[in-house]
Order: structure tokens, then sequence, then C-alpha cells
């Protein structure tokens, strides 16, 4: 009951404004002894490790975002294997991964979701990775909130696509049809030696903003799909690791890779938590 009430108030929630008033909040230098009280009282509530922190002083950072985006010490998260190695590209857990059934992407018992949706309604930028290989990566709120590449690749297009603010924990997963098609996201599209990479970085209820690296704070637009392409020198090439984005208040990473490209480690399996740089799966 509990459950389906949760879901239920999201439908009703002002999505929107509710996340931007939040953002704004989050962002804010202003108060800073009550950014401080409660930077303290988030660290106790979630169990946030700040001995990973390079900065491990909740007080130093000058906002709430500043400090949900913390950077962790140099060496901490060490990348896993050679070139063929694929490595996760964030802290979190897995929420699932395997195949792409057709159009279908599995979400959880009962719910899958469009990947063309997913992508933008797009049929040319879907076909590539037409049955391929996916993984979901959900990030809590008490874990590292830079996203890394999980292996090089070139920079090729990134595409804002407005909607939804659901949460994207487990329970509204369960219970929420097509919800990472639904809620805003940026799909980064990237060129690899194992074929495109697409790195689908899904908003959520509370998320200020999703930020890239090359292009800053990702703003909602005119309710729009903002389709950016890049070509020659703005076609940046990252580096196995290299960080690529953050979650300015934190939501879920998709991978998806064309049929074959990469092959799962057994040991990644739903429900398993991951740390950045871990071993992931093997390229072709």
């Amino acid at each position: 009951m509990f459950d389906k009430l949760f879901v239920l108030s999201q439908y009703l929630t002002p999505q929107l404004a509710v996340s931007r008033i939040a953002g704004r909040f989050a962002d804010s230098e202003g108060n800073q002894a009550l950014k401080n009280r409660v930077v303290k009282w988030f660290i106790g509530r979630y169990g946030v490790d700040m001995s990973e922190a390079a900065e491990p002083d909740p007080t130093a950072y000058p906002s709430f975002n500043a400090f949900f985006t913390r950077a962790l010490k140099p060496g901490i998260r060490p990348l896993a294997g050679g070139e063929q190695t694929l490595v996760s590209p964030v802290d979190g857990t897995i929420s699932q991964l395997g195949q792409v059934t057709g159009d279908r992407v599995f979400q959880a018992k009962g719910q899958s979701f469009s990947l063309n949706e997913l992508l933008g309604d797009n049929l040319q930028r879907t076909e590539t990775f037409s049955e391929g290989e996916f993984a979901t990566i959900y990030l809590a709120p008490s874990d590292y909130h830079r996203i890394h590449m999980p292996m090089a690749g070139k920079l090729r297009e990134m595409v804002h696509i407005p909607g939804k603010l659901f949460s994207v924990n487990p329970v509204t997963a369960e219970h929420v049809p097509n919800l990472f098609a639904r809620n805003e996201r940026v799909v980064c599209i990237f060129d690899t030696d194992a074929g495109p990479l697409a790195m689908v970085l899904v908003g959520a209820m509370i998320v200020g903003s999703v930020e890239t690296t090359w292009s800053g704070v990702v703003v909602p637009g005119n309710g729009l799909v903002t389709d950016f392409q890049y070509e020659g020198e703005q076609a940046r090439e990252f580096a196995k690791g290299e960080e690529m984005g953050r979650f300015r208040l934190g939501s879920t990473v998709i991978m998806v890779m064309p049929k074959g490209a990469v092959s799962w480690n057994e040991n990644q399996v739903a429900g398993k938590t991951v740390r950045m740089g871990e071993a992931f799966g093997e390229l072709a």
C-alpha cells in the first residue's frame, strides 16, 4: 500500500516546479549556516562516506550542489583491466542489464520501455542499437555523483529530451510504465573502437539539473528535443575513466551498445552494488 501511495503522490506532485525550487536551493551560496545543517543532516541520513572525498570537511563546500557533486581523492577508484575491459561509469546499484528485445528494454518486473523513445524518437539513431546490449545503473543519494567514461570514445552527438521527473528508485521502476523513456534525459553518443556507445543520463524528481563536462548545465528548454552534433575540433575525445558528466542530485545512467559489442561480466547482476572503474564487461 505504501509503495502505491508513494507512486501516486508523484503523479499528483508538480514535478518540474518542485525540482526547480530544490535546484535553486541546492545552488545557493547565501545562507551558509542553513546549508551546513542540511549537508550534515544529509550525510547522517544517507550514510555518506566523506573519508573518500577530496575535501572531507562538509562545511568547506560553498553550496549543497558543490557537496553533492564532490570529487573523490585521487586514485581511490582505479580503472580495471586494459583497453578491452569496459568499466562501470558510476558508483551505484545495477537496476538491470542484458539485451534489448526489438525496441523494448527491460525496466523491472512487469515493466519495460521503448529504446526508440529513450533515444529521442529517431529511428536512424536507434537502429544501430536494436537488439543491442544495455545496462542500467541507479545512483542512490549516498553515492558519488560524477559520471565517467566506461571506455575511450569520441563525442558525436548530445540530445536533450524534455519529459517527466518521476523518481527513478526501484519502487517507482516497478510501478511506472516506460519510466526511463518518460523522464527528462540527456543522450550522449560516442564513437568507440567497439562501435557506437550511448550514455543516457536520466533526470528525476528533485534533480536540479544534469551537467556535462563539455556543455555545462543542460537546462530544461522550451519543451522541444534539442540535438547537438559535434564535428571536427568539437568532437572531443575522452579517455577511459575520464569524467563526462554529473548529476546535481542523483538519478540513473543507461549504457547502450550494438548487439555483440560487449559481454557483461557474469558477476554483474541486478541488485549488485558497483563502483566507478570496476570491471563491468569485455568488449568484442
